[in-house]
């Protein structure tokens, strides 16, 4: 029996700055996952594990389960996990399969 290989999801979490009102954006977590509530279940953990390695003064951890991770973590700005929204993941340019 061939196993499909797990399709890649995006969750796009809106961030902000704790003190600058104005300063929003978004932090994009990609990764594979067999449904958009693993997908967010699997970011929001990528997410967990690399802020208390920086709270702890430890390495923020590489690649995890699936290919997620959280990198560009910065003091300050904080996610809002309820606004999160979570999609199969659409490789504009090819970015996982570069020639």
């Amino acid at each position: 029996m061939d196993v499909m290989p797990l399709p890649h999801y995006e969750v796009d979490v809106p961030i902000h700055h704790a003190n600058i009102p104005d300063a929003t954006g978004v932090h994009v977590f990609i990764g594979l996952a067999d449904s958009p509530t693993a997908a967010l279940r699997c970011a929001r953990e990528a997410y967990d594990a690399a802020l208390a390695a920086q709270q702890t003064g430890q390495k923020i951890p590489g690649m995890q389960a699936g290919e997620w991770g959280a990198h560009g973590l910065r003091s300050g700005w904080e996610l809002e996990w309820p606004a999160a929204k979570t999609s199969r993941w659409r490789n504009p340019v090819n970015l996982l399969n570069p020639k």
